[in-house]
């Protein structure tokens, strides 16, 4: 008589954090959905163009915050501060098919400007806000924070730094924890010039990066053989 409602993926590892995303001390809790972003080179600081390459659907700003760790001469991650982030994807791509969403993360994203050593990380309050030519396009309230989070941080870290290769001496890593508003989700599509403006209470002065769209021609890459 009645249809049962179909359950995404999505919603299934939501509804994991739920239940098992915050162990209690020394226990090990549910695994949460991570994706590999790129290495540090995709990085770019305050102030800089992120890029939408020729043979991507669209580029738009992620608002989120940061994790910065090293890890030291024994192995052990150490947790260093957080700061403003944008993660920049291409969420055309990622409406296709949910399996395209690792390759919508392959992006240049922002950090900064600024980096904070001992944030009150509990609930943290923000805006995003897109400008276009000078005046502001779209702006919206957001908020993060453990208490936005269905996995807890430690619980998020174990899950990362379990695997071994996560935890060479010397290696920096940076973790960017989600985002909960963007503009492509209300209907805005960004164009060349356009600027993203990320804030968060407490994390320092907003990061602002512009979008820089590619102009030229996709070519076809060809694997020459050795």
């Amino acid at each position: 008589m009645h249809a049962a409602a179909t359950i995404t993926d999505s919603m299934r590892m939501y509804q994991l954090g739920v239940e098992r995303g915050r162990p209690a001390s020394g226990e090990t809790g549910a695994a949460p959905e991570w994706f590999y972003k790129g290495s540090g080179t995709i990085l770019r600081g305050h102030g800089a163009s992120l890029a939408v390459p020729n043979f991507a659907g669209d580029g738009g700003e992620e608002p989120e915050l940061a994790v910065v760790y090293v890890i030291d001469h024994s192995g052990t991650p150490r947790r260093v501060g957080m700061t403003p982030a944008n993660e920049f994807s291409d969420h055309q791509i990622e409406k296709q098919n949910y399996l395209y969403l690792a390759h919508s993360k392959l992006r240049t994203c922002a950090i900064g400007p600024e980096l904070t050593l001992d944030p009150d990380f509990s609930l943290v309050p923000g805006t995003v806000t897109i400008e276009r030519e000078g005046a502001v396009l779209w702006t919206k309230e957001i908020s993060t924070g453990d208490q936005r989070m269905c996995h807890s941080l430690a619980n998020i870290e174990h899950h990362h730094f379990k695997y071994k290769p996560h935890r060479r001496p010397g290696d920096a890593h940076v973790h960017f924890l989600g985002a909960g508003a963007f503009s492509f989700g209300e209907g805005i599509k960004l164009e060349d010039g356009d600027e993203m403006i990320i804030s968060w209470t407490g994390y320092g002065r907003p990061l602002r990066n512009r979008i820089e769209i590619e102009k030229s021609q996709e070519k076809t890459v060809q694997v020459a053989p050795l």
